[in-house]
């Protein structure tokens, strides 16, 4: 009997794998660049809808490796613009489910993307957290997202483009490290998507030593995910993240990290209603921050149903952030979108494959 042999995703490759690729074809170097052009800007389906290729390319190509996109499960728009999709990735023992988000802003669109399917880190509050981790997420399927999210632009009438990527949705970035730094190299390449540094943050509840390293890569805004002031009350909310990296020892592996005359690291705090959002929290978390250049992004936080938390009351946030601006620290405060279609990360793919479990019964 004849093993089936699987082969490659173009998409996963990096720009010097794929030229590597064609050079083994018998092909010169600069066919990488029209390749390369095919699979990011013009997102084809198939090696044999390269036109400017020979014919003779194409086909060789095809034989060798596949283009796999992410697959649409399921898509929800809310009232306020936000899109989110459950996409389905891998095949057979990989195959798994995971999210993405389309925010629209005033001038353009955020995506937050995934990088891991599920989470190993178990923070309390949040859904994808309660899931643990399935597994990493392949550079096709990290970058796979922006493809999903520019064709479902390109089908509707918008003036807005997708400028900038957050890494905010599900998974720990830095626990798929390789994957995310050779996507990042790959968002930046102008015959690619193109993406600026400048448009990208990687968000992280802190794991050494990714940290640093990405910190000094200069690659992308560091966002550091904190939601608690004290070791304490964070090994409370986020116990592996505050027991694997102590509030202390993570706040001096900031202080090492360069930073350019307008840059700062931000700082995610989810409020969560009577835990961790009263004025004694926000006095000290400005203690917390005295010695190093960081902005807060306070995010008041969406209920999920089966978590033990609720969204703070509308006076306590103001009062909170009073407290910071106060102290002159440059505080936002993230508006809640898509309430309406599960907003909270990992909650329209629990309630998907809780809608497909209820269909097999």
């Amino acid at each position: 009997m004849t093993l089936a042999v699987k082969l490659p995703n173009l998409l996963d490759l990096s720009f010097h794998q794929l030229e590597d690729l064609v050079i083994s074809l018998g092909e010169p170097p600069f066919r990488a660049r029209q390749v390369w052009q095919w699979l990011w800007q013009k997102a084809v389906a198939s090696p044999l809808s390269m036109t400017n290729l020979s014919k003779a390319l194409r086909e060789r190509l095809a034989e060798v490796a596949v283009i796999r996109v992410p697959r649409v499960a399921d898509k929800l728009e809310s009232s306020d613009g936000t899109v989110k999709f459950v996409l389905e990735v891998g095949q057979g023992e990989d195959a798994a489910a995971i999210e993405t988000v389309l925010i629209p802003e005033k001038t353009h669109y955020t995506q937050c993307l995934s990088t891991q399917a599920g989470c190993a880190m178990a923070c309390t509050f949040c859904r994808t957290g309660q899931m643990g981790l399935t597994r990493n997420l392949t550079q096709a399927e990290i970058l796979g997202q922006i493809l999903v999210a520019k064709a479902h632009l390109a089908g509707v009438n918008t003036r807005l483009n997708l400028r900038n990527l957050v890494f905010m949705g599900m998974g720990e970035p830095l626990l798929n490290y390789n994957n995310l730094l050779q996507s990042l190299e790959a968002l930046r390449h102008p015959q690619g998507l193109d993406i600026s540094s400048r448009r990208i943050t990687v968000s992280t509840v802190g794991i050494v030593p990714g940290l640093l390293e990405f910190g000094r890569s200069g690659m992308g805004a560091l966002a550091v995910s904190l939601h608690a002031p004290t070791q304490e009350l964070r090994e409370r909310l986020m116990p592996k993240a505050a027991k694997a990296l102590p509030l202390p020892k993570l706040m001096d592996v900031l202080k090492q990290i360069p930073l350019k005359p307008r840059e700062s690291i931000t700082f995610e705090y989810v409020l969560l209603g009577g835990v961790n959002d009263s004025l004694q929290e926000a006095r000290e978390l400005v203690r917390l921050m005295s010695h190093i250049k960081g902005k807060v992004n306070l995010i008041a936080y969406n209920e999920s149903p089966g978590l033990p938390y609720k969204t703070p009351d509308p006076a306590a946030v103001e009062a909170f952030q009073k407290v910071l601006w106060d102290k002159e620290i440059t505080v936002t405060l993230r508006k809640s979108k898509g309430r309406d279609i599960f907003a909270a990360c990992g909650q329209l793919l629990a309630a998907h494959e809780m809608g497909e479990e209820s269909r097999e019964e």
